[in-house]
C-alpha cells in the first residue's frame, strides 16, 4: 500500500499545481501514457501541445488562419 500512497501524494501535488482534481490528474497521466505508448516517436511536449490545442478547439477558441500569397 505504500506505493499507492506515494502515487496518490504525487497526484495530489501535480493536481494542485495544475488546478485539477486528483482523479482528473490521474486521468491526464493515463491519457498521456496511452498516447505515448501508441506513438513512440512523439515527444512529451508535442503530446501536451496537441492535447492543449484539442481543448482549445473543443472550447471554440480558434480562428481561421490566412496564408500570405507570395507574388
Amino acid at each position: 500500500m505504500k506505493c499507492c500512497k506515494r502515487s496518490e501524494q504525487r497526484a495530489r501535488i501535480y493536481a494542485s499545481a495544475a488546478h485539477r482534481s486528483i482523479p482528473k490528474q490521474i486521468e491526464h497521466w493515463a491519457t498521456l501514457g496511452r498516447i505515448a505508448e501508441q506513438n513512440l516517436e512523439l515527444s512529451h511536449e508535442f503530446i501536451v501541445g496537441f492535447l492543449q490545442a484539442k481543448a482549445q478547439v473543443l472550447a471554440g477558441d480558434v480562428s481561421e488562419y490566412t496564408f500570405e500569397k507570395n507574388l
